[in-house]
């Protein structure tokens, strides 16, 4: 096996000479057999082991395969193991049908073929084995997301700061020097005061980009005092740069949140009104944040554009520029354990989220 991961494999039989044969039989795959012999013993075992394969006989006392199986396959943990029958007495199809409808793999009858019993198991254990391999990859993926979020929140912070703290005080001083200039214009002539005042209004115009840049990279209101005022400040001035008329409802009772729940809210109300400026064709929008339970706070965001593009029936496929923000969105509230609906029609799109909190969201009566 080198250096691949075992993976278990329960052997289950009331007949010590059987689980010595099916030992030396597997012994080859190099996986980690253990045995049971009884029904009781095998359940014990699965709930303290991760078991790959069941390799089990159908008639056992007190508890038979079939019952074995029913009960494994009731249990949410045990879903996925592969349940491999084998019997020497059971042998119709009306048994094999049986095993099947219990969540079977496969059944083997007796006398079992050796290099039959082997590469059956190995199909199974390889497959158990590179299940998890892929669970192991996604479950990396999904912290190195969560941390490239957190890095690029961070950055937006600083480049925010830096426009502010920086360009801010330069573009000050540029209309403080151009004022005192104007208070010269007898001097300087019709033509220079005329391309004085066009410079005030570029300086009034950068001034306004640079402040708009720096709020959509972050408000500095989220950090001062709170997620509602910057999502109320941010719609009135996308309502203003957009011509879209943006109507907001804010739950009053909502004070401050968690820092990663604020800037993640704020980015997907910011992500979904960018969708309907640039996708939907609405003239209006709806934004609604408020208590859904105590501890569970609900994001809507409305539309009455064209909806969301459809293929094979399914709205936003990953590839368009929906799917880029939609799974952007759904990546910071998995982080939060939350979720993300959509609804989309021709009539207008709804996105609602759900983002549980660490403090009561509904006062109690």
């Amino acid at each position: 096996m080198g250096d691949q991961e075992q993976v278990n494999i329960l052997m289950v039989d009331d007949q010590p000479g059987k689980l010595l044969t099916y030992e030396a039989i597997l012994n080859e795959l190099g996986e980690n057999l253990i045995k049971a012999r009884s029904g009781k013993e095998a359940l014990d075992h699965l709930l303290r082991t991760d078991i790959a394969v069941v390799l089990m006989d159908v008639s056992m006392p007190e508890l038979d395969g079939f019952e074995l199986a029913d009960m494994i396959r009731q249990h949410p943990r045990f879903q996925k193991i592969a349940i491999i029958f084998i019997s020497a007495v059971h042998l119709t199809d009306l048994d094999r049908l049986n095993a099947y409808q219990r969540g079977a793999v496969d059944y083997i009858s007796v006398p079992v073929v050796p290099e039959l019993l082997r590469a059956k198991v190995r199909v199974f254990a390889d497959l158990h084995r590179k299940t998890h391999q892929l669970e192991m990859l996604n479950r990396d993926l999904r912290t190195l997301s969560a941390r490239l979020l957190a890095t690029q929140d961070e950055e937006r912070r600083r480049i925010a700061r830096d426009l502010h703290d920086s360009i801010g005080p330069l573009i000050a001083a540029l209309s403080m020097n151009n004022g005192m200039l104007a208070q010269q214009t007898k001097k300087l002539g019709a033509e220079v005061a005329e391309v004085l005042q066009q410079n005030n209004q570029l300086v009034e115009q950068l001034s306004k980009q640079t402040r708009t840049i720096s709020h959509l990279l972050h408000p500095p209101l989220l950090d001062e005092i709170g997620l509602l005022p910057a999502i109320k400040m941010f719609a009135e001035g996308f309502a203003e740069r957009s011509s879209v008329k943006v109507d907001v409802e804010l739950s009053p009772e909502i004070g401050r949140l968690p820092p990663n729940v604020e800037i993640s809210v704020f980015r997907v109300v910011q992500e979904c009104l960018t969708n309907v400026y640039r996708h939907s064709g609405s003239k209006t929008a709806y934004i609604k944040i408020a208590p859904a339970q105590e501890k569970l706070l609900t994001v809507q965001v409305c539309d009455e554009g064209k909806g969301m593009p459809r293929t094979n029936g399914a709205a936003a496929s990953p590839g368009s520029n929906h799917g880029v923000g939609l799974s952007g969105m759904r990546e910071r509230l998995r982080e939060l354990g939350g979720t993300l609906e959509i609804k989309s029609s021709d009539k207008g799109t709804t996105v609602i989220a759900a983002v549980p909190v660490n403090k009561p969201m509904v006062k109690s009566v």
